[in-house]
């Protein structure tokens, strides 16, 4: 779609170019979302491409993805063995259902920065202990994945700040893990996805994203009884469970426990 309301674009920007930000301007990544409905509000565009951000950098401490790395690239990321939860990164690459474009345009910041409950470089960030580095006008700050996405469509990022990086640890890197994803469609948005990973220490983790209208993370210092997962969810607050066209909050509820359950079973299994 064009963007018929566009005066300028800024393809090389830089961090002066945050002090300026004002009414009408926007970040462009892949532009997969931005340039699917009007933008009647936008008359800048920054192209944070322009930055030139390397997309993956891997070491010893763990992997940064830049916010401009692509799904395609990402999914293309060979990680050492012993990064077993590395193997959630197809899993929600592929979550993300979109033609060979999309792919090759959309970004993980993107993704991330959209806000959706459904949105799968979330669920990998959370699920991962991801930290984004966040630029602003005033210097920059680190904030958990977890709690940049604070809603539908909503973050923690105010006016003009930008997503830089996305960071994920070795040591979550390196967990047991299992996914989960449903929707009500072979094709369609996911109505919940569910992630598990169990430390060498006992420790469980799981998120929930898609069913919720923000990611959630059920911490156990122990391998947890059943029971104890699925009261959790199903103490959740009806404010807390998504509700929409892509699935009911009664359904949901329904299918957030049965894929936990699920999950709990095959970190259980030897």
């Amino acid at each position: 779609m064009d963007l018929n309301g566009i005066d300028e674009v800024v393809e090389r920007p830089n961090r002066g170019d945050m002090a300026g930000w004002r009414p009408g301007d926007a970040w462009l990544g892949g532009g997969t979302w931005l340039f699917s409905e009007p933008q009647p509000r936008v008359t800048r565009l920054l192209d944070v491409t322009g930055f030139g951000w390397a997309p993956i950098t891997a070491t010893e401490a763990g992997v940064t993805l830049a916010a401009t790395c692509r799904i395609a690239e990402l999914e293309r990321f060979v990680a050492p063995p012993d990064w077993g939860a590395a193997a959630l990164v197809s899993r929600c690459c592929r979550a993300l259902l979109g033609s060979f474009k999309v792919w090759n345009g959309a970004t993980v910041g993107g993704n991330i920065c959209l806000a959706l409950p459904a949105g799968p470089m979330t669920a990998l960030a959370a699920a991962l202990d991801g930290t984004g580095l966040v630029w602003s006008a005033t210097g920059e700050r680190a904030l958990p994945i977890v709690d940049l996405v604070t809603g539908p469509g909503e973050t923690a990022l105010r006016p003009g700040d930008l997503l830089r990086s996305i960071h994920l640890p070795a040591a979550a890197l390196r967990r047991r893990a299992a996914f989960r994803q449903i929707s009500l469609t072979p094709q369609g948005r996911s109505g919940a996805l569910l992630i598990g990973t169990r430390d060498a220490d006992g420790t469980l983790r799981l998120t929930v994203t898609g069913a919720t209208v923000r990611p959630l993370v059920f911490a156990y210092a122990a391998p947890p009884a059943p029971g104890a997962v699925l009261g959790d969810l199903a103490a959740l607050p009806d404010a807390l469970v998504f509700d929409d066209v892509h699935g009911r909050r009664a359904w949901r509820r329904v299918v957030m426990a049965h894929l936990a359950g699920e999950i709990l079973d095959e970190l259980d299994a030897p």
